[in-house]
């Protein structure tokens, strides 16, 4: 097998693994490549022939994995997410193995889906990728705040965070849901591809990344505290009582989202914040990229 591997050198849980995973899987005649950056190094600039591979490997947090799925986009690459990031829920959707034999093997052996992403357009007229949730206000002031301290911290660098952002900024929101219009106030809207959060938590009932739509959930909640009952119902979901959100949150379904709050809320897209604000208009992009799967989420996504 020709194989490329993209290797992020400032991800959170940079450690062996990787090598350890090439290891288990190099055989003879096989073509490792591997290109790694610390960020400085734009990722995209690492795929320019990543056609010509019959695999692509992003090593790294979500972002990264992220920024490799964006820029292979309609290409038909397969691609096998190698976590080693702080959250890597990317992997936790995908039911991903964490253990170096066990992704050598799915590499191999592995079958493969389409998977659509989303892509946010902002008002100067840049593009932002996501695979997994992007959003707007209360989670993007988390992603913000907790980043000096991941690499410290880990993932209880998210749990800190939200702890110092009580009472986070609340704005007049308008979202437009293909032809639906919501006005409401609220804490900020999040876009939602792959549903699950740590601990297994899903932010709605379904998981339905290849439905070419987005779920879109309005954050109506005026303070943190309001969010708790509606992680409850979470918790109560993935015990399959399949609750009520709660008042806090509106979910909607569409393929096209602008929208806009007053006063503007900064942006994330899977856990990357670059200082873009609202508005912005997303979409989604149905059958995007192509990933390598275990048998439980073939099964699962098919």
């Amino acid at each position: 097998m020709k194989v490329l591997i993209i290797n992020n050198l400032s991800s959170g849980n940079h450690g062996g693994g990787l090598y350890d995973f090439i290891r288990s899987f190099v055989r003879d005649g096989d073509d490792i490549t591997i290109r790694s950056t610390d960020s400085t190094t734009p990722i995209e600039s690492l795929l320019y022939d990543a056609t010509e591979f019959d695999l692509v490997v992003p090593s790294g947090g979500d972002g990264t994995l992220t920024s490799v799925l964006y820029s292979l986009c309609g290409t038909g690459v397969r691609v096998l997410p190698h976590p080693a990031g702080t959250a890597n829920l990317l992997a936790l959707n995908l039911k991903e193995p964490s253990e170096a034999h066990a992704l050598a093997k799915l590499a191999r052996e592995g079958k493969d889906l389409t998977f659509d992403m989303g892509e946010i357009t902002c008002s100067d007229g840049k593009k932002l990728g996501f695979s997994i949730i992007a959003g707007a206000g209360y989670d993007a002031a988390i992603m913000e705040d907790a980043r000096p301290a991941k690499q410290a911290f880990g993932m209880f660098a998210y749990y800190l965070a939200a702890g110092t952002n009580i009472t986070p900024q609340v704005s007049k929101l308008k979202v437009t849901i293909d032809d639906t219009v919501v006005e409401t106030e609220g804490l900020g809207v999040l876009l939602i591809n792959f549903s699950k959060l740590q601990f297994d938590l899903s932010i709605t009932h379904d998981n339905l990344p290849r439905d070419g739509k987005l779920e879109v959930a309005i954050l109506k909640a005026k303070n943190a505290p309001e969010l708790l009952p509606a992680l409850f119902a979470a918790v109560l979901d993935k015990e399959g009582k399949n609750p009520n959100r709660s008042g806090a949150l509106e979910v909607y379904r569409g393929a096209t989202v602008r929208v806009e709050a007053d006063p503007p809320l900064d942006i994330q897209f899977d856990g990357e914040v670059n200082g873009a604000t609202t508005p912005f208009v997303a979409r989604v992009i149905p059958d995007a990229v192509r990933i390598v799967l275990t048998d439980e989420a073939y099964e699962l996504f098919s």
